[in-house]
């Protein structure tokens, strides 16, 4: 008898197929099965997301090894403008911690007015950007601001203080969320170096300056080393890209220049955008969210809200768990014919319709490309068209609030915005959304320890 007709390799192959046959029929259930949402009256739905620090059979995650990286480590230098400040003020202060987030404001002229002096303690504190005259006499340079920005790492690098491991640069408009930085970075080896950073959401800017650069509204992350060495050789390198009128493209050539290339992260948006950025922030790819860029060029993100309240309420949210933020869940009430789409922290959408997955996940066109580009592809990114079909198009929910329960539990809850005004879609007309004016979210108050990361070309 050959090894392979024993008795004892036949039952284990038995034991493993039907196993699998097991493993599938579960999958297949789960996969159709919203979490538990029993609690349903004429005026709200109330729907549990599953603790995600359990395994899942339904999607592959990446368990987290949190290290001993903190905000301690990471100093941030942001490039402002004494004139914008009086607007965008509320944008940097909306994520900054005083006297626990490191770093500072560069700004071009010292600052004036009645709203900005005495300087804000809630602000970071500020300096003056190095002689930009006496720089561009030195190198050449064709662009004073694109030297300001480029030299300005340096001047961040000069302050930074003894144990930064990270140095993180923006612009006075970048929005942050900086304990899922803190995450992320904490996964790498800080003595190495590290060049990290989103690509615009614009497939033509990209093609433009580069597919190799971090657009740096979006926030270019440096290790401490790489950060150093490229302060050490600033000025060669902006003598020798004296004719660029970029200043990302600038820095990335100055690090490739070291031997360094980006390694590009999901999680940073420098939004290169118009308009109504809902159905982009309601499908948000399944990496943790780190930063949002040019709310000057948008639509105030959450309905009655200015452009500043809206990116404090944002904040609020992240407060509680920022590794859920526009995390999307999408679930079914299959009784009532919906599909239920949640951007934990944001939005929550319900459909009139049993919705396909590879479809919900992408983001509904509500939004312009950034440059006037007829053509497509505009984007980076899978779209889909905005539908009057009451079958397609979702109603529509938007954060009201967010409150930590007795039971330990995270409750967000979601108002709808305004009337979708679409009819009713005949698959779900004993049952129509209509009615359904607020929707209860609950979630575990632990931070999630199970994320699924997409990296693209890490080197």
């Amino acid at each position: 008898m050959s090894t392979f007709e024993s008795p004892i390799v036949i039952w284990f192959c038995k034991t493993v197929l039907i196993c699998g046959v097991v493993l599938y029929v579960a999958t297949i259930v789960f996969l159709n099965v919203c979490p538990s949402s029993d609690l349903i009256s004429s005026s709200k739905f109330t729907v549990s997301l599953p603790d995600n620090s359990q395994s899942n059979a339904s999607s592959t995650v990446t368990q987290i090894s949190i290290s001993d990286t903190n905000i301690s480590h990471l100093v941030f230098g942001l490039l402002g403008s004494e004139e914008a400040w009086h607007h965008r003020k509320p944008y940097i202060e909306s994520w900054w911690r005083p006297n626990v987030t490191i770093g500072l404001l560069l700004l071009d002229v010292p600052p004036q007015g009645e709203d900005l002096l005495p300087w804000s303690l809630n602000s970071p504190p500020y300096r003056l950007s190095d002689d930009v005259p006496k720089l561009v006499n030195e190198t050449n340079h064709v662009d004073p601001r694109v030297l300001r920005m480029v030299h300005g790492i340096m001047e961040v690098v000069r302050e930074a203080h003894e144990g930064v491991r990270w140095v993180i640069m923006g612009d006075d408009d970048s929005i942050f969320f900086v304990d899922n930085m803190v995450d992320i970075l904490g996964q790498y080896d800080h003595t190495k170096y590290y060049y990290f950073g989103g690509h615009s959401e614009f497939i033509i800017a990209n093609s433009f300056f580069s597919f190799h650069q971090a657009f740096g509204g979006a926030g270019i992350i440096l290790s401490y080393p790489l950060a150093k060495a490229f302060a050490e050789n600033v000025m060669s390198c902006l003598k020798r890209y004296a004719h660029y009128k970029s200043a990302d493209k600038t820095t990335m050539s100055c690090i490739a220049d070291i031997g360094v290339n980006l390694s590009p992260l999901q999680g940073m948006h420098q939004i290169d955008l118009r308009g109504d950025l809902t159905g982009f922030l309601s499908s948000h790819p399944k990496s943790l969210l780190m930063s949002l860029h040019h709310f000057d060029t948008v639509e105030p993100i959450f309905p009655s809200m200015d452009r500043a309240q809206s990116a404090y309420h944002l904040q609020n949210a992240a407060k509680f768990d920022q590794s859920r933020m526009l995390q999307q869940t999408i679930c079914f009430k299959r009784a009532n014919n919906w599909t239920f789409s949640v951007s934990w922290g944001y939005s929550a959408h319900i459909y009139e319709n049993i919705m396909p997955r590879s479809l919900i996940q992408n983001p509904i066109e509500t939004f312009k490309p950034w440059g006037n580009i007829t053509f497509p592809p505009h984007y980076l990114f899978d779209t889909r068209n905005f539908s009057w079909d009451p079958c397609e198009a979702p109603h529509m929910y938007f954060l009201q609030s967010i409150v930590k329960t007795r039971r330990n539990k995270i409750l967000t809850k979601y108002t709808r915005a305004w009337p979708r005004g679409k009819g009713v879609c005949l698959h779900a007309e004993k049952y129509p959304a209509e009615y359904v004016n607020e929707i209860h979210v609950y979630s575990p108050a632990t931070k999630r320890i199970q994320v699924m990361f997409y990296y693209l070309n890490l080197l």
